[in-house]
């Protein structure tokens, strides 16, 4: 792994979990390039660009850089209707965003992301590092709740990829 990486993983990834609190990192890499990756991971004004459960987007304060925050309406059939989430910070220098739901109908208490793009050597491919940190809603174990984030993240970070890797496609072919 590349230093810049390490570091960043170190500053940004690394969560420290309370005991009622649990939290996973997930990977996906994508057959596109860092720059086409990010440009649609960081509209925080439009999640649903790539976010296959996310119906729609209103920015309720800023204009979609840190501070701003965003109500989301989650599509019918989760266990959810509505999400508030503040960007808690956007660098596109470093490609990280972080990101905490503060608010909505869902069980997702104190809530916190780290989102990091990485280039591959070559510039081809981009390496696409999720964390999170959650509270364990109170009849739910670590597990259960993990296992519902995790499939979620999971979801959407292919999502991420599908849009990516066919607008990357079309782009450079």
């Amino acid at each position: 792994m590349k230093p810049k990486t390490t570091t960043m993983l170190n500053n940004y990834q690394t969560h420290v979990l309370l005991p009622n609190q649990c939290g996973s990192t997930l990977v996906q890499t994508i057959d596109a390039p860092l720059p086409l990756v990010w440009s649609i991971l960081r509209r925080f004004d439009h999640p649903q660009g790539y976010k296959r459960f996310i119906k729609s987007c209103t920015l309720r304060t800023g204009t979609g850089g840190t501070g701003s925050v965003r109500e989301v309406v989650i599509v019918t059939g989760l266990p959810a209707r509505t999400s508030m989430e503040r960007l808690d910070k956007l660098d596109d220098e470093l490609h990280v965003m972080m990101v905490s739901i503060i608010g909505g109908d869902h069980r997702l208490e104190n809530y916190h992301s780290t989102t990091s793009l990485h280039g591959t050597e070559g510039g081809r491919k981009t390496v696409v590092i999720e964390s999170y940190v959650v509270d364990v809603p109170a009849g739910n174990s670590k597990e259960e709740t993990c296992a519902f984030v995790d499939t979620i993240i999971g979801c959407n970070l292919k999502s991420l990829a599908s849009v990516t890797e066919k607008m990357a496609a079309h782009v450079y072919c």
